[in-house]
């Protein structure tokens, strides 16, 4: 699919996106929620590029989202920018500290590495009660975006405008990123590691920047997530919630970063729409969901769109 065509369907889709949200006011925080998802599982996809899976990416949003709360109780007057910048800067340097220790892993090492540290971050807010709230978390006050003050409908309307924003921007830089040296040297990680490393390159730094990219897109997704939901508790950096940023980007496919926001589409309609009609039973419509794209996409629904794929390196599915 050429790339005037995907420009086309991205702008397309986003006023629809935009037109549904403020036409239909009990759509704009899911609509948000997926811009959130999508957002995070872009930041997987980045790790996936490289041949590398992580189970416990939840962590970057959590920093984030607590990064949030924990600025707005000592400081009420920040704007909601501010908090959203604050956060994403703490987890982005979050993943350059724990970055310099997992990309010494591989495979499964790396992804229950990351899958281990993030078990304890859950442990240790659950358990430090006069800090976080426990497991109750803490209460986020809906601040000013911008510098002006919202009603409930007028601050819904103004975070899913700004995260759409968001989401394009930062889909759009890490396509480039794909396309760039750096993220060639990265899909070279997954393909031939050793022939990297025979060029002079640092298959260890690559990946670093790879992580550091892919922590910083989380934490954007959690501080955006944090402020909708006006609530951060320890669940945001459990298991489940890294599993789910996992399967969306598996199910949207990293031959294009388009792909983790139609992952998170579907994954977020299917959820929300079995929970409401078919109550216990949406966990399995979406497991079968995602067999059904392994099986006749392994590269995802981007993939099966054939977006991206002649600038897909070689392997297994994505």
């Amino acid at each position: 699919m050429s790339t005037n065509l995907v420009r086309t369907m991205v702008v397309i889709g986003a006023l629809a996106f935009l037109g549904l949200g403020l036409s239909l006011p009990w759509l704009k925080t899911p609509a948000i929620f997926v811009l959130s998802y999508g957002l995070a599982a872009l930041g997987v996809v980045v790790m996936l590029r490289g041949g590398q899976i992580s189970f416990g990416h939840a962590m970057y949003a959590c920093i984030a989202g607590y990064t949030v709360a924990f600025l707005q109780r000592a400081h009420p007057e920040l704007d909601g920018l501010v908090l959203i910048i604050a956060g994403m800067v703490v987890a982005t340097l979050a993943g350059g500290i724990i970055g310099v220790f997992v990309v010494r892993y591989r495979a499964i090492f790396f992804g229950m590495l990351n899958l281990a540290l993030s078990m304890v971050l859950f442990s240790l807010l659950a358990k430090m009660y006069e800090i976080s709230g426990g497991t109750d978390g803490l209460r986020i006050d809906r601040p000013t975006l911008a510098g002006i003050t919202f009603d409930r409908s007028g601050y819904e309307s103004a975070l899913l405008i700004g995260s759409l924003v968001a989401a394009i921007f930062c889909g759009w830089l890490v396509q480039r990123y794909f396309r760039s040296a750096a993220g060639e040297a990265l899909a070279g990680i997954k393909t031939n590691e050793a022939r990297l490393e025979y060029l002079g390159l640092s298959a260890r730094r690559i990946l670093w920047s790879g992580y550091v990219i892919s922590a910083a897109l989380v934490g954007l997704s959690g501080a955006l997530f944090a402020l909708v939901q006006g609530l951060v508790t320890p669940e945001m950096g459990y298991w489940l919630r890294s599993g789910e940023f996992v399967f969306i980007a598996i199910l949207g496919g990293s031959v294009h970063a388009i792909g983790a926001f139609m992952g998170a589409i579907v994954f977020t309609v299917i959820k929300l729409g079995a929970a409401a009609f078919l109550t216990g039973v949406w966990q399995m419509l979406l497991g079968i969901t995602l067999i059904v794209v392994i099986l006749a996409a392994p590269t995802g629904i981007a993939g099966l769109l054939r977006i991206g794929t002649r600038r897909a390196p070689e392997g297994g599915a994505r």
